[in-house]
């Protein structure tokens, strides 16, 4: 992320309703000895206190709306968030004043003029308007209760196999419970309030939001809060939006006024809760906020709480359940989650893992969805007006890395909001390329936000990176081979294009070597000159090359596959040809830059120069191990402990190094409390940057299935980076290219059974670490003649320091065919493995 590494956690920016008797309430639950519900759900998180913070409140959501449900047991608060709350209005930034300087900055870098090209896009080169706009929090819905705290059998939790969320205690004799949940099909935030004992239900319901906003009644006896988004950076806010909510109670009488809603007597009370804004797209903000939240609330208040609830859950275990992972389970899994996280870095709670790669998945659910926005910076959960980072969308790893477990953990649907925001910024940054670049087709640099803005954010030391096109094209590209699609690959194939014309014109040729290089960029937030002027701006950094040589790659078989457009296709391979190749420096590092720059005390954050390995399918350990030997090199010298998502990273990382001690390393360090300025895990097991940022979650999740799976280098490998604890378990459902499920269960960290769905048929070719034999199994013959399973033709790499040691020590493996038809199962059990 940008410049604010090690930036304290944000505090609320503004502070809502403190009640005085949250900090005694804390003492009373730690004062009382609760007789906690045995927790039977594997995937809950469950805690014995209220939340103190926002960062242990519990998250809810459907990809449209989220709540975090914070369990205080005389004040609940329910932070609420709609995905179309954002400030500002319908915008671009792009500087129409860029091009001339773009051209010095270009010259100044071929002169090698290194510190001038840095002063003169630091002052010519930024942000024109705006920054980009903040996604904002919608308010929160408040539920009082008279009564004391001092409550005893306090227990809440999250319920991730069912996207429920409970809050249950004993008071004065009388059991308590709060159930939760956010509903895919009705789009409502619905609450349920019951006791043990009749007319036990007594509370009162407050709707506020610190933007601008007024509280009314409807007709139907609906608390209204209507608000309006903020304006920011010179932008008017345009966002209009409408909360609604309103009781239907058994028992007991509710009255309605614009301070609230009060429930008296009840035996129980659900509340209906429905947000929506004049949102439509990205330039069109005229749809009526309140008619929409008007009918989504009536809709839904048709139906009970009961059967939204069935009905939700059916719907969610739709995707949650496609995938199943087995770790085994020992007695720290019966501890609360903020205990288990405390402990995991000392203990074998290898179960724990196994919740949080289920919880990115559960959280990428529950913050995309058809027809919803992409998940952001913080998914679609922020408690402030102007959250981290404005919880945008940045461009140069967090956005993507968002979606790095869609397709993997089969929940390719998810990634659509991607693919249409994709489809919008190719329009926005047709004029970013024209205006500021000279160049056809489109682009934009490392940041955008609903308005898809495709001017520099932030400034040219972090924002002059023109590269983001290519990065997003490979998710275009690999839900292709994952899905085999032609439709889709037919649709989104003009949008790989128009970023590959783009480079073909923007390619700059380097003077020295005649290379081809994108310039002026960066190497994402990094600095190649340290001190007090500091100097990014670079021309032909590693990441780069990489990005283009991928991207050239995919619009060259992307062609093949629709049998169109050979002459282009033939075009981009010439120019392919001249792009740097990687280059090995003096340490044996795989060099960052095109100069070799590099030092072994430089633990940045941000490892981008490793694209090539992941999530690229450049660096193979068995066709270049050379170049596989280089990166773990530079990836041992970055170190491991750094900001959560950069951690979930390395995971993946050190996954496709075919390291899973490592890897399992890293994801202990990741889910630990924070703490001495690195990142880490929060009580509610939200990845910590610090602050909260929802991409480590999701990077964790990638970088557990990469340990188990692999299908990028031209086999489906099986469990390539199994750690030493995981000696036992089964995973099933993950997905490989091709179109191929697999489940794979193993003991004593041998394989015992190897199920293979096959969707779309074709050879399916594996590698494993033992002997296998079976009579479904054949030996490998020349390359693997599934289309989907092409590997990298890259150039040789340059070699700056023959002393170093560039042979890898790789583990022995055996490869074997499977002939599969579309719609067939194959089942190798463990008679034939060894």
């Amino acid at each position: 992320m940008t410049r604010l590494v090690n930036k304290k956690v944000y505090l609320f920016a503004v502070v809502l309703l403190i009640f005085s008797s949250i900090q005694a309430q804390q003492k009373n639950y730690a004062g009382k000895k609760n007789s906690v519900p045995d927790n039977s759900g594997r995937y809950k998180l469950w805690y014995n206190q209220p939340a103190k913070n926002w960062n242990e409140a519990l998250p809810l959501g459907n990809g449209f709306i989220g709540g975090m449900v914070f369990g205080n047991v005389q004040n609940e608060r329910i932070q609420l968030n709609e995905s179309t709350i954002w400030g500002g209005g319908p915008n671009n930034t792009i500087d129409s004043s860029a091009r001339p300087y773009i051209d010095q900055v270009r010259r100044l870098l071929a002169e090698k003029k290194y510190a001038e090209a840095q002063e003169l896009a630091n002052s010519k080169l930024g942000p024109k308007g705006n920054s980009g706009m903040p996604y904002q929090l919608a308010g929160n819905l408040y539920i009082s209760f008279p009564g004391s705290d001092a409550v005893s059998n306090y227990y809440r939790d999250l319920d991730i196999a069912n996207a429920t969320a409970t809050v249950k205690y004993t008071l004065n004799g009388v059991n308590y419970k709060r159930e939760f949940f956010t509903s895919f099909g009705a789009n409502v935030f619905m609450v349920k309030l019951t006791a043990n004992k009749p007319g036990m239900i007594n509370c009162r319901l407050k709707l506020q939001s610190p933007l601008k906003s007024s509280v009314t009644i409807n007709n139907e006896k609906a608390l209204v809060l209507s608000g309006q988004g903020s304006e920011h950076e010179g932008q008017k806010g345009q966002i209009e939006f409408n909360v609604l909510t309103r009781v239907k109670n058994s028992g007991g009488t509710t009255v309605a006024d614009t301070s609230g809603i009060t429930i008296a007597n009840a035996d129980t009370a659900v509340i209906y809760l429905s947000m929506a804004t004049n949102f439509i797209n990205y330039h069109d903000v005229s749809a009526n906020s309140m008619l929409r939240a008007e009918n989504i609330l009536s809709k839904a208040y048709e139906h009970s709480y009961d059967e939204l609830l069935a009905e939700n859950i059916k719907f969610y275990r739709s995707y949650f359940d496609r995938v199943k992972l087995d770790l085994g389970a020992d007695s720290a899994a019966k501890q609360p989650t903020n205990l288990r996280i405390q402990n995991f870095s000392a203990n074998n709670d290898t179960q724990l893992a196994e919740l949080y790669f289920q919880y990115g998945r559960y959280l990428l659910i529950c913050s995309s969805q058809p027809g919803s926005q992409p998940a952001n910076l913080q998914g679609i959960w922020n408690g402030e007006v102007k959250g981290p980072w404005d919880s945008k969308y940045t461009i140069n790893i967090n956005t993507e890395m968002n979606y790095w477990p869609s397709e993997v953990t089969q929940l390719p649907e998810l990634s659509t909001p991607l693919f249409n925001m994709i489809k919008d910024l190719s329009v926005t940054g047709k004029p970013t390329a024209r205006i500021m670049y000279g160049a056809r087709g489109w682009m934009l640099h490392h940041n955008t936000d609903i308005w898809r803005i495709t001017g520099v954010v932030d400034g040219a030391f972090w924002g002059l990176w023109p590269t983001s096109n290519a990065w997003l094209c490979q998710h275009l590209w690999e839900h292709y081979l994952y899905s085999g699609d032609k439709e889709f690959l037919k649709q989104y194939y003009p949008i790989i294009k128009g970023a590959a014309e783009y480079y073909v014109d923007a390619l700059q040729k380097d003077p020295e070597h005649g290379w081809l290089l994108v310039s002026p960029s960066v190497s994402p937030e990094h600095e190649y000159i340290d001190g007090k002027n500091q100097v990014s701006v670079t021309a032909g950094a590693t990441m780069d090359n990489q990005l283009v040589y991928g991207l050239f790659t995919d619009a060259i078989r992307a062609a093949a596959e629709l049998n169109i457009d050979k002459v282009f296709a033939d075009s981009l391979a010439t120019y392919r040809r001249q792009l740097p190749p990687m280059q090995i420096g003096r340490y044996g590092q795989l060099q960052e830059w095109l100069e070799d720059l590099d030092r072994t005390d430089d633990h940045h954050r941000h490892v981008s120069h490793l694209y090539g390995l992941f999530p690229g399918n450049q660096i193979s350990p068995f066709t270049q191990p050379q170049l596989f030997a280089a990166v773990k090199k530079s990836l041992n010298y970055r170190g491991d402990v750094s900001t959560g998502w950069s951690m979930a990273w390395k995971i993946n990382l050190w996954a496709r190094l075919l390291d899973g001690n490592h890897a399992y390393k890293l994801i202990k360090d990741q889910i630990k409390p924070i703490g001495g300025g690195s990142g880490g895990t929060y009580p509610n097991l939200f990845d910590a940057h610090p602050p909260f940022q929802i991409d480590g979650n999701f990077g964790c999740t990638s970088g557990i299935a990469e340990m188990l799976l692999q299908s990028h280098d031209g086999a489906i490998y099986l469990l390539p980076a199994l750690p030493d604890e995981w000696k036992d378990g089964s995973i099933s459902g993950l997905m490989a290219r091709g179109g191929f499920k697999v489940d794979i269960k193993w003991a004593n960290h041998k394989i015992i059974k190897v199920v293979i769905h096959s969707s779309l048929g074709g050879n399916c070719r594996l590698r494993v670490n033992q002997q296998m034999n079976g009579k479904l199994l054949t030996a490998v013959s020349g390359i693997n003649k599934n289309r989907f399973y092409q590997t990298m033709d890259l150039q040789t790499p340059i070699i700056k320091n023959s002393d170093k040691n560039l042979q890898p020590d790789l583990p022995k493996t055996w490869m074997y065919d499977v002939a599969t038809l579309p719609g067939k199962t194959y089942t190798i059990v463990n008679s034939g493995l060894h």
